[in-house]
């Protein structure tokens, strides 16, 4: 009876301990914290259209920019934090990798000019002279008040890479669910040198994502096939992804006539309105294929020949979605680039009883916008573009593979090397 009991308070110990563990979890998906907070971009100096991924072996930069709404400068400051595979912070301490410091002052910012909205714009560039990192992996960057380090204004995630495998990634519509229908299958090999991988089966983690989204990101360990300079990942149902539908876009680079998608441009003091022309469910129509920035958006102002930066204005834009009724079950969400992955607030539609269409609000700085409807059921928290963008196998989506080796002994997981690829290109 004593034995039966000692064992009844080990197991509950250790439930104890495992629930201790996943409460411990921190949340590093990206997110603004303060509202004043807009147009944060964080891309490569060489391509600001594809994923933030440093290079370890070459010279490029990574660049964040963002602007912060009000008539006074903001002395602010930024850090990062060394994250795992599945960004939660590795074990490493900051002398491991970053040389330098890891609080430095953002010295590059301007005011806006011209424009209704007055906001201070904020660059920086890494890695700089105060901040080289060291090491491969995933990246947390938290920007804050210079005089108070816990008042985060947003966090946002970047990697740095080894470069030290290949990684081929495809993509098909030949599904192992149906042929050429609603879905699209992710394949991929890694390379390497013979005797480099000790043990790919319990090394590799490989992490894949389309079109940068974080609520339906999938991780893969365990490759179907290993040779003796390869792996293969292939015919693995966990890398079958609604195919979704291309992008909707719109223009807002001129407040003085009418830009794509756009119905009307107006000012009511003191802002602009940007209305956008009313959208409707795609999921019964024909597939259209459209040339898209898979979710991306540019800054930019047509009107000036100066800094788009800082004479672009903001406008209040203004969404609209037919649905000829309300759905139950769920909600709609705003997505793409500018939404900055985690659900806020403000990108959830609300809806509107008198005209039966879901309605969004947005204040957006001048630019050209990619954004689709997702479609949230209740109790989840992954977006479905099934119930009103619809999915054609035809859709041309991006889809990044990135692949983290942790051979025997190592503390933290390396970024050793990452492909990204189009379906159907």
């Amino acid at each position: 009876m004593k034995g039966i009991n000692r064992s009844y308070l080990l197991l509950c110990a250790f439930l104890v301990a495992l629930t201790a563990v996943a409460q411990s979890r921190v949340d590093t998906r990206p997110h603004i914290f303060d509202n004043n907070v807009r147009s944060l971009k964080v891309c490569l100096a060489s391509n600001m259209y594809v994923p933030p991924i440093l290079n370890m072996n070459n010279n490029d930069h990574l660049i964040v920019n963002f602007d912060y709404l009000d008539y006074n400068v903001h002395y602010l400051r930024y850090s990062v934090t060394h994250c795992n595979a599945d960004w939660q912070p590795s074990v490493l301490v900051e002398s491991e990798y970053v040389s330098g410091f890891n609080q430095v002052d953002i010295d590059d910012y301007a005011l806006s000019e011209a424009t209704f909205v007055h906001y201070y714009n904020y660059q920086f560039m890494l890695p700089n002279d105060d901040m080289e990192l060291l090491v491969s992996g995933n990246y947390l960057l938290t920007v804050y008040e210079q005089d108070n380090s816990d008042d985060i204004l947003f966090q946002t995630r970047f990697s740095v890479c080894e470069d030290q495998v290949g990684v081929y990634p495809q993509v098909t519509s030949r599904t192992d669910v149906e042929y050429n229908n609603r879905f699209q299958q992710v394949s991929f090999d890694v390379r390497y040198k013979p005797n480099q991988i000790k043990d790919p089966y319990s090394e590799f983690t490989c992490v894949v994502s389309q079109n940068s989204r974080e609520d339906n990101t999938v991780t893969v360990k365990r490759p179907m096939m290993v040779g003796v300079d390869y792996v293969t990942f292939d015919h693995n149902r966990d890398l079958i992804f609604a195919a979704g539908n291309e992008f909707r876009r719109f223009e807002t680079v001129n407040a003085h006539r009418l830009n794509m998608g756009v119905q009307s441009i107006r000012y009511y003091n003191p802002l602009y309105h940007a209305t956008l022309l009313t959208d409707e469910p795609r999921n019964q129509m024909q597939y259209l294929y459209d040339q898209t920035q898979f979710g991306r958006f540019t800054i930019r102002n047509g009107e000036t020949n100066g800094e788009s930066a800082v004479e672009a204005d903001y406008m209040i834009t203004h969404f609209c979605l037919d649905t000829g009724g309300k759905l139950n079950g769920g909600n709609v969400w705003l997505y793409g680039e500018f939404t900055q992955g985690y659900p806020a607030s403000q990108y959830m539609m609300k809806y509107d009883t008198s005209s039966g269409c879901y309605t969004a609000d947005v204040l957006l700085k001048q630019g050209a916008y990619n954004y689709l409807y997702l479609w949230v059921p209740d109790g989840t928290a992954v977006g479905l573009t099934s119930k009103i963008e619809g999915d054609h196998y035809e859709t041309i989506n991006e889809y990044l593979v990135k692949v983290y080796d942790r051979p025997m002994g190592e503390r933290y997981d390396h970024l050793v090397g990452y492909g990204f690829t189009y379906s159907g290109r």
